[in-house]
């Protein structure tokens, strides 16, 4: 499989390119990653492991990576071998079957080889048309394994807005990706997209991961063409230009820029110096402001009643997070922001409790419906998505809530085609309304104030008697 992929993929690439330090870097991993592939000359084992209801074709563990980079490198400490391994697993050289996160683990967790065709040495820099092909082909498959992770969800939405007008065309892509995936081998095809999501974990990496493939702008100023060519994964052409399928071929002589070249680095450029930027000292403010105020939550900083979980067996702290009798802490954090009261149920109860008080609690029920909806399997989708339409947005709707034109406009054009994110603007739309007008109210109302004292000399006078009890004592 992986030689096939070679033979398919080459590493063909430009002489200025082949002196750069990543060229160097690439190039020298990939004389580790041939070497643990190349089982005659004392690699790993490419194995076939066997689950309970399949099997998991061309694996390796994690642990055999570590044994062979402490035995073939001579390293001697097994923490810098698991260092070395994440490094390579971060460029996408290797990549556990299971997750999105690209490290190196020192267990049984399995990992596979990326196809030679997907090296980063190949210079890619995919277009985000390719990564909406992609994504789509994912929804399009009904496979727990191909299912999209909530990060990726919110990626696809974001682009289906972007690419409004040329979606149709991204779906068609998708749809004839999709029929030539399914002639092949189910082993083949299994191996095959595990190595496609791996590609995208590197190029769109999980949020709060490293990009290894993003490059500074003063780096890209000392490179000779820092507005290097795009090149389309699956051969879609941009904006109507046609472009060739990424098949790497022998290079061209580098040769001297003309003006046009010069006049698109410029604009390039421009374009990187545009980016919204922040100063550190204001993003330093927000962090050390949020820490100080999620402190007393972490219970690594900071001592947890009646115990913590994480250096105990004591699992009261957990089972006093899912009561329905909140406690103090608890009632503080809805008042840092409405995403916090949202993600406790009990908060989220007793704001809906103060909205039916106000007698604008469909706005509430519209939110919390599209997100049940976003869960709901897909053949669900399209009669849950009428219903809320019927409910919320049709003409003479029991529980009719307030859009501007825009986004009621967006979303009857999304229904036509129903889907998880056909609702998308209409939610954004309500959360920020209920964020900035009943959220503010709810907070100063006397169910929240009332709840928030309430908590405060539940837990002022169980301090009184525990101090009475150790005092008797």
């Amino acid at each position: 499989m992986a030689e096939g992929s070679k033979d398919q993929g080459g590493t063909g690439t430009p002489d200025s390119e082949e002196d750069s330090p990543n060229m160097i870097v690439y190039r020298k991993i990939e004389d580790i990653v041939m070497r643990i592939q190349d089982e005659k000359a004392g690699g790993v084992a490419i194995r076939t492991v066997k689950s309970f209801l399949s099997k998991i074709p061309s694996v390796v563990s994690g642990a055999d990576i570590v044994q062979w980079l402490m035995k073939n490198l001579t390293i001697e400490d097994p923490a810098e071998a698991i260092h070395l391994g994440s490094l390579i697993a971060a460029h996408g050289y290797i990549f556990p079957i299971s997750d999105h996160v690209l490290t190196l683990k020192d267990d049984g967790t399995l990992y596979r080889f990326q196809s030679p065709y997907f090296w980063p040495s190949n210079c890619w820099e995919p277009e985000n048309t390719d990564y909406a092909i992609y994504l789509c082909k994912r929804t399009m498959q009904n496979k727990a394994r191909l299912e999209l992770a909530d990060y990726e969800a919110e990626n696809l939405a974001r682009l289906q807005r972007a690419f409004a007008r040329k979606w149709e065309f991204i779906f068609m892509q998708a749809e004839a990706q999709v029929k030539i995936d399914r002639k092949k081998d189910k082993a083949e095809r299994k191996i095959l997209d595990s190595q496609e999501r791996a590609f995208w974990d590197v190029h769109r990496p999980v949020p709060g991961c490293v990009n290894t493939t993003e490059m500074d702008i003063r780096k890209c100023r000392r490179e000779k063409n820092p507005h290097r060519v795009k090149k389309s994964v699956y051969g879609v052409p941009d904006d109507g230009q046609s472009q060739p399928s990424p098949v790497h071929i022998s290079s061209q002589p580098a040769r001297k820029p003309t003006k046009e070249d010069v006049k698109k680095e410029i604009t390039f450029l421009n374009i990187q110096l545009d980016r919204h930027c922040m100063k550190v000292s204001k993003v330093a403010d927000s962090l050390m402001s949020y820490t100080e105020q999620f402190m007393e939550y972490d219970p690594f900083v900071s001592a947890m009643e009646p115990s913590n979980p994480w250096i105990s067996d004591d699992i009261s702290f957990w089972d006093l997070e899912t009561s329905r009798d909140p406690s103090q802490q608890r009632v503080k954090k809805w008042g840092f922001s409405l995403e916090e009261a949202l993600k406790d149920p009990v908060g989220r109860d007793q704001f809906l409790k103060f909205l039916e008080s106000e007698f604008s609690s469909e706005n509430l029920r519209f939110w919390l419906a599209v997100q049940d909806l976003k869960r709901r399997p897909f053949r669900e989708v399209p009669s849950r998505a009428q219903e809320i339409w019927q409910e919320f947005l049709a003409e003479g709707a029991p529980s009719s809530i307030n859009l501007d034109s825009h986004s009621y406009e967006r979303t009857s054009q999304n229904l036509k085609d129903p889907g998880r994110y056909s609702y998308e603007d209409a939610q954004e739309h309500i959360f920020k309304l209920m964020k900035s007008d009943s959220y503010a109210r709810f907070l100063r109302s006397n169910i929240y104030q009332d709840l928030l004292l309430a908590r405060k000399k539940g837990k002022s006078l169980t301090g009184k008697r525990l101090t009475g009890l150790m005092q008797s004592s």
